[in-house]
């Protein structure tokens, strides 16, 4: 949440009624070259039709962006997990991996992800998202297709590489990029939303690869190397399409009216986000995401809920399959807690932008998460287990979208947002590489070593770490409305105070 004196609730000043016209465009930003103005759009309105005209901006925002970018993070998701569903039905198997090797093949998708990931949301700013969309997806896709083909360790692990390569911006890429669209208070829900892709995804997943997997034998292919061709096929094609369904930042776009981008920019800029201007990136923007506390706090608690994310989303089918069912219906049982933890991460993004606040939501799935995972160390009755992978993914979900958008908005500035975003992200999937170790198949059916290493990041990273980041957060909105931040604005001009970002004394952060 933001200060009440910056608010979109109060009147605008007279400064406020007037914003740039379009006459050049600079990176997805307008920017004014003969001091033309164009006049705010709202000025003439009464309090309702301003109301009005920006819940028909936001539907219209909403359909144009939201559908599309869940349908790319569900493929994305299909695309990263799959091989979970392949392993059940017979991948290891018939390419002959050991555990190790199977392990190690998971391990390189995330070693390249975060590698990458950090680069990615400057690289989205700089070539547009339509560019960088339309040509990672497609590149994804094609190398999806290709692990269809191989015949060995070497081959498979080859693919996995280039696909966390190829999928590293996804998923902090289009955080940013809606974060260049909606206010801090809007965003929440809409990333639940596209974050609910990945867990349909699971659920989605196991009904697409038991169909599939029924393709064993035709063309001389396996079931799973089916899986892994078809579903790739497809992301090319959404990722050549990508070209037409993507749009570029609000100063461009095409479905909007130039009233109506004019709103767009205008109401960022009364949310105080940067946003709305246009910049370059500098490396003080790079230095002050690392020098900020909050990047390292974001990380801690991010990856509490992502190195459990991938754990449980690689190992469900075979947790499930362990339980004593057949590799189909393993596939199948995974299906109701994806859907399940859908509508929870939904309704989380939802009361977390009405409350506006996120870190309590963290703190209270978590201990769904933690009390899941307990059960699942505690119990060896089938019904007790499979219940608890209804918590295990409850308490997982929600906080993947829920700890993406409190990073954004507790992070001002468009380059240092997609900084700490991007380093938040890609720390946090790089402890898939633990995930991926921990489920061996020599622990079956108990798991004990892969449960306890997830209940250890659900409580100590992700619950603690929650805690830990909201009493932070309050301690300094407590300081900053005592006005001890208030040195940081003296002798300062307007631009200069505004080119702070979070470190504005009136920017309160979002708990």
């Amino acid at each position: 949440m933001t200060d009440t004196k910056s608010s979109s609730d109060r009147s605008p000043s007279d400064d406020e009624k007037t914003l740039p016209k379009s006459v050049e465009v600079h990176d997805g930003i307008i920017k004014t070259s003969d001091g033309e103005v164009l006049q705010d759009p709202d000025a003439h309105l009464s309090d309702h039709e301003k109301q009005q005209a920006e819940r028909k901006l936001l539907w219209k925002l909403d359909i144009y962006l939201i559908p599309w970018l869940t349908l790319l993070y569900l493929v994305a998701f299909l695309d990263r997990t799959n091989i979970g569903n392949a392993n059940v039905d017979g991948l290891s198997r018939d390419l002959h991996l050991s555990d190790t090797q199977y392990a190690a093949t998971l391990s390189l998708f995330f070693v390249s992800y975060s590698l990458f990931e950090p680069l990615t949301n400057i690289m989205l700013k700089r070539y547009s998202p339509r560019v960088f969309l339309t040509v990672t997806m497609t590149a994804w896709g094609v190398v999806m297709t290709l692990m269809g083909l191989v015949e060995n360790f070497s081959g498979l692990a080859a693919a996995r590489w280039f696909l966390g390569l190829m999928e590293a911006g996804l998923f902090p890429g289009i955080n940013f990029y809606l974060s260049s669209w909606y206010k801090r208070s809007e965003l929440g829900i809409r990333a639940a939303v596209f974050f609910s892709a990945a867990a349909l995804s699971g659920s989605f997943g196991g009904l697409l690869a038991a169909a599939i997997a029924l393709m064993d034998g035709i063309g001389g292919k396996r079931g799973w190397a089916w899986i892994f061709i078809l579903e790739g096929l497809v992301t090319v094609i959404l990722g050549l399409l990508t070209w037409f369904m993507v749009q570029d930042f609000p100063a461009e776009a095409t479905f909007l009216t130039e009233g109506e981008r004019a709103r767009v920019l205008k109401r960022l800029r009364e949310d105080n986000q940067a946003s709305a201007e246009h910049s370059k990136l500098t490396m003080k923007d790079v230095l002050d995401a690392y020098k900020d506390w909050k990047t390292y706090a974001f990380a801690i608690v991010y990856m509490g809920c992502d190195g459990s994310l991938y754990a449980f989303s690689l190992f469900t089918p075979s947790i499930i399959s362990a339980l004593g069912y057949t590799s189909t219906k393993a596939n199948l049982l995974s299906v109701p807690p994806y859907a399940a933890a859908a509508i929870l991460t939904i309704i989380v993004g939802w009361q977390a932008d009405r409350q506006r606040r996120r870190g309590i939501w963290n703190i209270l799935c978590s201990i769904l998460g933690i009390a899941g995972f307990a059960m699942l160390l505690g119990s060896q009755t089938p019904g007790v287990k499979y219940a608890a992978v209804f918590l295990g993914a409850l308490g997982i979900y929600p906080c993947i979208a829920n700890t993406v958008t409190w990073t954004a908005n507790n992070s001002e500035g468009v380059y240092k947002r997609g900084v700490v975003t991007g380093t938040v992200i890609g720390w946090g999937n790089l402890n898939g590489v633990v995930s991926s170790e921990v489920y061996r198949s020599k622990d079956k059916p108990k798991y004990y070593p892969g449960h306890g290493v997830v209940l250890g990041y659900l409580t100590l990273f992700l619950f603690v770490g929650s805690v830990v980041t909201e009493l932070l957060l309050m301690r300094e909105n407590k300081l900053r409305r005592a006005g001890k931040r208030d040195y940081r604005a003296e002798g300062k001009t307007e631009e200069e105070i505004m080119a702070l970002g979070d470190q504005r004394p009136d920017f309160i952060y979002t708990l």
